[in-house]
């Protein structure tokens, strides 16, 4: 007796070979599994295959997602515990769930099935990847992001990277009740936002940065012109006058890239209020920062670092790639005079993200940048358990702060003083 997944790769090649793509095209998903369960029926009792009917169901359903879905990486995007997707190779699937990882069953049949499914992902956005271009970022039609990567650059086998689109957008209240920040933190926060300070977010890969920026573009006003720049589209603003920009890697013939700096350099032809930029990488930073300092109060960006100290120097080094002829003191006194609040988010070991930190960029003395944290998350000493507990701890708010300025020009001095002076 053939093994289930010998018959499956049997049934698979045998029904491809006699598809028709324009009849496939024209049947909706309904149609379709319908044809296919007659298929896999005809081929399993021609054959004389002894399987039953619910593992019949199954290959149709496998065959129905590799023809109009994902393949095998169908039922794992279905899945609403799952945060992110991690292929290493045909054989090697792991997922995340609630932030700890674990390796899951899914397996592809072969290195030719997962290479093709990775090519359908590029193509849905107009990218591609091949071994001229082995290096591709996109995004699923649901809005998930996604990183490919395939041989020869990977070695044992095409590696995928998916961050899963959540269907509910994660508010401030939500990140309360998850434990990632205090109450207190986020009504900073909500007023830091709406007052049209300039933030910046800082932390590590998977450690809450675009979720953070989202729940902040909430409080922006529904009467603001805001462009977003992205290298693959993933915020999610709710606001009616938002013009989405995204990056365009090189066409076949090398030419036609479009990369963050042109398009943060066009977003200012563009009359923006705000400009938001999905991650700051590179030199871009540099135009980033002269939107910030020329009327777009409110501009918003991500960036990798481990602390807001180290979020300053990440911004020194990008702009140093846009102009290296820019003296030092005068790219930190363009920083001083741009960046109003660093928000450090991070993950930590037990799989829960927290804001770490939210520290004010004050200003400059000497050549030295100076920083005020308002709030921080200290961890209790001594823990036993695997959760990570702690407490959110502040030592108030200077009265030169531009935050309390900014919160007395737009009436909401009250709340701002609520938060330091209760009890």
């Amino acid at each position: 007796m053939f093994e289930a997944k010998q018959i499956y790769i049997n049934l698979r090649r045998n029904i491809f070979d006699a598809i028709d793509a324009e009849a496939l095209a024209s049947l909706n998903k309904e149609q379709l599994m319908k044809q296919l369960a007659s298929a896999v029926d005809l081929l399993i009792e021609k054959e004389n295959y002894p399987i039953p009917t619910a593992i019949r169901g199954n290959y149709v359903k496998q065959l129905c997602d590799e023809l109009v879905g994902l393949g095998p990486l169908q039922a794992l995007m279905e899945d609403e515990s799952i945060s992110d997707v991690m292929i290493n190779g045909p054989d090697t699937v792991f997922v995340e769930r609630n932030g700890k990882v674990s390796k899951s069953d899914v397996a592809f049949i072969d290195e030719y099935q997962l290479q093709e499914i990775a090519k359908r992902i590029a193509a849905q956005v107009g990218r591609r990847v091949d071994e001229s271009s082995p290096l591709c970022d996109a995004r699923l039609l649901d809005g998930s992001r996604v990183n490919i990567v395939i041989p020869p650059v990977a070695i044992d086998g095409t590696s995928i990277s998916i961050r899963k689109f959540k269907k509910q957008s994660i508010d401030f209240d939500k990140l309360v009740e998850f434990g990632a920040m205090s109450s207190d933190m986020a009504v900073l926060l909500r007023i830091a936002s709406h007052c049209r300070l300039n933030l910046i977010i800082s932390g590590g890969t998977g450690s809450g940065k675009t979720t953070m920026l989202n729940a902040l573009s909430q409080h922006i006003a529904q009467n603001e012109r805001i462009v977003t720049i992205e290298d693959a589209a993933e915020l999610r603003l709710l606001q009616p006058h938002v013009v989405r920009l995204e990056t365009r890697t090189a066409g076949i013939e090398n030419t036609g890239a479009i990369g963050q700096r042109e398009l943060v350099i066009n977003s200012l032809r563009m009359r923006p209020d705000r400009v938001i930029v999905g991650e700051c990488r590179g030199a871009e930073a540099f135009e980033m920062l002269q939107a910030m300092n020329t009327g777009h109060d409110g501009s918003m960006s991500t960036l990798h670092a481990n602390s807001p100290r180290d979020a300053l120097g990440r911004i020194e080094s990008m702009v140093m790639m846009a102009t290296a002829s820019l003296p030092l003191e005068a790219i930190r006194r363009t920083i001083v005079s741009a960046v109003d609040l660093i928000i450090q988010v991070s993950r930590l070991h037990d799989g829960s993200r927290k804001v770490m930190s939210v520290a004010e960029v004050i200003g400059m003395e000497g050549q030295n940048v100076v920083m005020e944290e308002i709030y921080r998350f200290d961890p209790f000493p001594n823990q036993s358990g695997n959760k990570v507990e702690g407490e959110f701890v502040t030592a108030g708010l200077m009265q030169r702060s531009v935050l309390y300025e900014k919160a007395r020009y737009y009436g909401l001095e009250s709340q701002l003083h609520a938060i330091f002076h209760r009890g």
